[in-house]
């Protein structure tokens, strides 16, 4: 990689000449040297400098964007050389959506490495949009998500699993003692506690509304599963959650599924790839994820 841009991409973390020339065991001339060596060759300047502060001008950030990319790229080429002649190693970058993230990858992660030691595996967990977008910007050699997103030619889309949806409520709400089924539209009155929008989860809930013809009187959104399941619990409204995500809480009786004749809603988790070449560490990663496509060996008992 252009040692240029491993130098500006230093200053710009370190927002500071001395500390990145510092970081880089070089002079600070040096390291100015390199970024007007960098402007020279871009024909633009690409950082506000005072004596305060180092920050990117518009230009700057456009360059930050794409040397992040590049960065990426070159250490995947390096990885792949080295690939030829070595077995499956080194670093992998997953991402994950929150419920797949939080509820079965840190399962699939430890059988990775007992069956491959020498796997480093790095963990990114977000929205479904987010590790799309990381995914795309080479950011993640590989993200699992649920819902849908904005598809690109340049992502690869594998089905992967069926994920249920289902609504939920603390162990004492009125309507879990209610013996016949109840209808979607008679929840319209209830506090729904969602995601955020971005999230697959919330994308579900959305789509059952629109299924229904509701728009609910009072909704309240978190960024995470674990306070809505707490918010529920306390008994401050109900939601929709995939049935991964509240295991233990059915297993203690704390959340109880909600008798609605409609549910449970069904969506797909997916794996989502760019790059056509894989290293012997992401190649045998996938393969794992393969063996368990479904999800059926991982119920949780």
């Amino acid at each position: 990689m252009d040692l240029r841009l491993e130098v500006f991409l230093k200053v710009v973390e370190k927002k500071n000449f001395s500390k990145a020339a510092e970081a880089l065991h070089m002079t600070q001339p040096a390291v100015s040297q390199y970024i007007r060596s960098l402007e020279e060759l871009t024909g633009v300047k690409l950082l506000e400098r005072t004596n305060k502060y180092v920050r990117l001008n518009k230009a700057g950030e456009i360059v930050y964007h794409h040397a992040i990319e590049i960065k990426e790229l070159y250490t995947k080429m390096n990885h792949l050389l080295e690939d030829l002649t070595h077995k499956a190693s080194g670093s992998i970058a997953i991402g994950a959506s929150y419920t797949f993230g939080e509820y079965l990858l840190p399962r699939i992660i430890a059988e990775a490495k007992e069956q491959y030691p020498d796997i480093k595996p790095t963990v990114t967990i977000g929205n479904t949009t987010t590790i799309a977008a990381l995914v795309l910007s080479h950011q993640l050699d590989v993200g699992i998500v649920e819902g849908h997103f904005k598809e690109v030619p340049e992502l690869k889309t594998e089905p992967f699993a069926e994920d249920r949806m289902v609504v939920v409520a603390c162990a004492d709400h009125v309507l879990t003692r209610q013996q016949k089924s109840i209808t979607m539209p008679d929840l319209i009155k209830e506090t729904w506690i969602l995601r955020e929008l971005g999230s697959g989860t919330r994308e579900a809930a959305e789509n059952v509304f629109k299924q229904f013809s509701m728009s609910p009187q009072s909704i309240m959104h978190f960024s995470s599963t674990q306070p809505i399941k707490a918010m529920i619990e306390a008994g401050m409204g109900i939601s929709l959650l995939s049935e991964w995500a509240i295991q233990k809480e059915l297993r203690y009786g704390d959340l109880k599924i909600l008798n609605i004749k409609e549910m449970p809603y069904t969506r797909d988790f997916s794996i989502v790839t760019r790059s056509p070449f894989q290293t012997k560490a992401l190649s045998a990663f996938l393969d794992l994820l393969r063996r368990h496509r479904g999800l059926n060996d991982f119920k949780i008992r």
